[in-house]
């Protein structure tokens, strides 16, 4: 065999073998074995007392006239309002709902309207706790014979979801050492962590209305501020 093929074989041979290493460290280096991994989920709570009393005011007034009807309601819900105003409601914790005409027919041979029915709601904020009955019972004295409520809120949550989600976070570390101590593995970094809120559910205590009218007792109860916490951690 001539001598300059056979060296022409020897670097193609060679040549091949170093692509074929370079193809085979490529193929291997883009092959992601599959991530182990370890997720508990904690749920983190807060309680916390409402701060806030909404409720709705309601007035509803019947009539053959209407012009009577509105300005009977009218002159009841301006006395309503200048009470909300003279214990301390600020007007833009005092929303309407709605105003409403509607009339009243008899069915007979012919249709007859035979009265009007006019109603007017409002929203009302009420951000001192301690009126809350006062205010219930004025609204009633000055007119109002539709009330829903209260309902009550807190202000700023945040800072007690805050403290919900620390709680949470430093519970599920705790909860996944001692699991993977127990288990025989040992945890690598944090690789996900994501969270959910709870509604928080209002614990009413009372809030009774009846008789002539007293002032009624009303409690705000607490609120249980919630968030579930999930942890996803690399299995080392």
């Amino acid at each position: 065999m001539d001598k300059d093929l056979k060296i022409t074989i020897i670097i193609g041979i060679f040549l091949f073998i170093i692509a074929l290493f370079w193809f085979v460290y490529k193929y291997g280096s883009s092959i992601v074995l599959p991530q182990r991994t370890f997720s508990i989920s904690v749920e983190g709570k807060e309680v916390a007392i409402p701060n806030i009393a909404e409720f709705k005011i309601g007035l509803i007034s019947e009539g053959k006239d209407l012009v009577n009807v509105q300005n009977e309601n009218t002159e009841k819900f301006n006395k309503i309002m200048k009470f909300l105003k003279e214990q301390g409601i600020d007007e833009k914790d005092i929303r309407t709902e709605n105003y409403s005409i509607t009339p009243k027919y008899k069915y007979d041979k012919t249709t007859e309207i035979v009265g009007y029915t006019v109603s007017q709601n409002i929203s009302v904020k009420v951000k001192d706790l301690n009126k809350v009955g006062v205010i219930l019972a004025g609204a009633v004295k000055n007119g109002a014979n539709n009330i829903y409520g209260p309902n009550f809120t807190i202000e700023d949550e945040s800072v007690y979801l805050d403290r919900a989600r620390e709680k949470a976070i430093k519970e599920a570390k705790e909860k996944a050492e001692k699991i993977a101590k127990s288990a025989g593995f040992k945890l690598g970094k944090i690789i996900n962590i994501s969270e959910s809120l709870v509604t928080p559910m209002p614990l009413y205590l009372k809030g009774e209305m009846g008789g002539t009218m007293p002032i009624p007792s009303i409690e705000p109860g607490s609120q249980e501020i919630k968030v579930l916490i999930t942890v996803t951690y690399e299995i080392k």
